[in-house]
């Protein structure tokens, strides 16, 4: 199992000698990610991803289960009472607004989503916007303590955010 450690980071300065010290513990750079404010040059850090930074993976779920229903219940309406001179297939009919509405669904939820900022930095935001960067950490569980104890005594002046399961993105 992996872990998603937040570190907020005064500077990234700090931000790129954290990284390399990481490395240096066998952290993978693909597990390094870092969020800052778009004026701030990350310097060769990597950046974290669209889904990390915002909500669309969650809008493309939802939206994909609400459009499902929704389409399902119409694929039933129009079978159940179909319009006058239309003869529909049932089960055909059926299965295509329920896709139709899915699709349609997450099309919709997904560019919604896409500019709404991830539940789990919303609290970093307002630093963020004063110029402190957020470093983003997927590690194995076992290497909590030891990437803890790394960042509390060569670091003291990182805030250490939430650790919590990775569970995508």
């Amino acid at each position: 199992m992996r872990r998603r450690l937040y570190f907020m980071l005064p500077d990234i300065t700090l931000g790129q000698q954290l990284v390399l010290e990481l490395q240096a513990i066998h952290l993978s750079e693909k597990d390094i990610h870092v969020v800052a404010r778009h004026d701030v040059p990350l310097q060769g850090l990597h950046e974290a991803s669209v889904l990390q930074k915002t909500e669309l993976l969650h809008g493309l779920e939802l939206g994909a289960g609400v459009g499902g229903i929704a389409g399902l219940m119409a694929g039933l309406l129009a079978v159940i009472f179909p319009p006058a001179g239309v003869v529909l297939g049932g089960g055909a009919a059926i299965i295509a607004t329920t896709l139709a509405g899915a699709s349609f669904g997450s099309l919709v939820s997904a560019l919604i989503a896409r500019d709404i900022p991830h539940h789990d930095l919303k609290k970093f935001q307002d630093k963020i916007l004063l110029g402190e960067v957020l470093l983003i950490v997927d590690i194995p569980t076992p290497q909590i303590k030891q990437v803890m104890d790394l960042i509390k005594t060569t670091h003291p002046e990182v805030q250490i955010g939430v650790v919590k399961p990775v569970t995508r993105s």
